[in-house]
């Protein structure tokens, strides 16, 4: 790990001074095959603090050309290096390495985290930081226990045995978001890392500060050398040539739906395997029988959760007729109570949006809701003059045929729809193109036992809302991905399965 005097170094290309403590220890060059490196054009790119939309630091900015010797010094880790050919114990021991790192650096990453994103320091702190070591130490737990199965075989051309191992798939190519940076990463990082796999990582342009100090981090804990690669940079260059590379083999991506469209096309160009977490319009599902005051806060959270800014938010809130007039209206009253401002502050729920093309999209969403006839009830503009603050806005009288409906806004934006039947409200929630996550608020076991089977979603949360444990997968239907994140299931994404047959006598073969 670099010190504070290589670190301060290392930022020789900064024009800026440092605009906080936290940032004294995240190098600002690449990190390719164990070393610290200036990008082979020599440009950087600035961070801009959310809350002001100034620059804070700036970063090194690969093209294809580090993408090049990323991925060969991914390559070479992986065919002649030690990881994948360590035993599973000692990888664990080394994943645990860096869980207790992240634990023992806390503070520092969940003041990195809130500065490069903008979400309130004290989900940071209770959160974001603390999943991530969970999740690493999780997949520690994992790595001895990656195993095939013996299989009987007995036919008529004699008696053979047959086992299956599973491999690790070699070098991953990993493109990541910017809503959850350091928790993102650890959900693609710590199960390739525990199959055996060396990794090139992007992170998002916004937020890569994260990132760069895992990445010394994971020098801290020892992982040889060019196991883990990280590459600040865009996509349409960075992210594009880790997509193309002919030594990738294989990709997995984390964003919009859009971009996911595009990652499949290059994977599917090349024939490697591709595993993606895509958008969703995730349906909440608020049943009569319920107590309302909690359905509202429940909901308030499954909508606003990190600013909007989650995938699974549950924006597409369905509440049934005979309560839906007083929900509105307390939905309306909370999310106006909801406070926005400084995610440092103690007290701050919502902090800025993560840069100006999010703010103006959301911004544009807000237009279009009421140009189509949806009820603004509150909110609805921006907040404040400075950084990219949007009011908390919630929406009445929405029907499936709006844009605020159909599309994934990624901010705090609820729209609130009317129904009357169970069998109606499941043919409403399933009409998305997306299919990442759903909600249940309801006392009745029988409609949350019916609703919950018949939801084509990834996810089911009943009664609770934004749960996220490292051995339950994450993953959708539809256009909202293919494979899962978390548990066992990520595992079977970053491994081959090989199946060896041996014959039982040393002169038998099968003719």
């Amino acid at each position: 790990m670099p010190s504070l005097v290589e670190a301060a170094e290392a930022r020789k290309n900064a024009s800026t001074p440092l605009a906080h403590p936290c940032l004294a220890r995240v190098p600002n060059q690449l990190f390719v095959g164990g070393q610290w490196v200036d990008a082979a054009s020599g440009r950087t790119f600035p961070v801009l603090d959310p809350r002001t939309a100034k620059e804070v630091f700036r970063v090194a900015e690969a093209d294809k050309e580090d993408v090049e010797l990323a991925v060969a010094a991914a390559r070479k880790a992986f065919d002649e290096g030690p990881w994948p050919r360590m035993s599973g114990k000692q990888r664990g021991k080394i994943l645990i390495k860096i869980a207790e790192l992240i634990e023992a650096n806390l503070e520092e990453m969940a003041q990195i985290e809130t500065l490069d994103n903008g979400k309130p320091l004290a989900m940071s702190k209770l959160a974001d930081i603390p999943l991530s070591a969970d999740h690493f130490r999780y997949y520690a737990g994992w790595a001895d226990k990656i195993h095939g199965k013996t299989i009987p075989c007995d036919n008529s051309f004699g008696k053979f045995f047959a086992y299956t191992v599973h491999e690790p798939i070699g070098v991953v190519g990993q493109i990541i978001p910017w809503n959850f940076p350091l928790l993102m990463l650890a959900w693609k990082v710590a199960p390739a890392l525990a199959a055996g796999n060396c990794i090139v990582l992007k992170p998002a342009e916004q937020t890569p500060l994260n990132a760069l100090r895992f990445a010394a981090l994971c020098q801290e804990a020892g992982l040889p050398d060019g196991v883990v690669n990280v590459l600040p940079g865009f996509g349409p260059t960075a992210g594009a040539a880790i997509c193309r590379h002919p030594d990738v083999d294989k990709l997995a991506f984390t964003g919009s739906t859009e971009v996911g469209r595009i990652v499949m096309r290059e994977a599917s160009e090349r024939i490697v395997p591709v595993s993606l977490e895509l958008g969703g319009k995730s349906p909440l599902i608020v049943d009569k029988n319920c107590d309302l005051d909690k359905a509202v806060e429940l909901a308030h959270f499954a909508c606003f959760f990190n600013h909007g800014q989650c995938c699974a938010a549950g924006t597409r809130l369905y509440v049934h007729a005979d309560i839906y007039d007083e929900f509105c209206q307390k939905s309306a009253e909370r999310a106006a109570k909801r406070t926005v401002g400084d995610p440092f502050v103690e007290g701050t729920e919502q902090g800025p949006q993560i840069d100006e093309d999010q703010l103006n999209k959301i911004l544009g969403y807000l237009e279009i809701g009421q140009r189509e006839g949806a009820k603004l009830l509150c909110g609805g503009k921006r907040h404040g003059t400075e950084g990219y603050f949007v009011e908390p806005t919630v929406f009445a009288d929405v029907t499936e045929e709006m844009k605020i409906c159909k599309e994934e806004i990624f901010g705090p934006v609820q729209a609130i729809l009317k129904y009357h039947t169970t069998e109606e409200v499941i043919k409403r929630a399933n009409t998305s193109e997306y299919g990442l996550a759903s909600g249940i608020i309801s006392k009745d076991v029988n409609f949350i036992n019916t609703v919950s089977r018949a939801l084509k979603a990834g996810t089911v949360w009943v009664n609770t809302y934004n749960v996220y444990e490292s051995g339950v997968p994450f993953g959708g239907y539809k256009s909202s991905g293919i494979g899962r994140d978390k548990g066992v299931y990520a595992l079977e994404a970053y491994t081959q399965t090989k199946a060896i047959y041996q014959a039982l006598d040393d002169n038998q073969c099968w003719l």
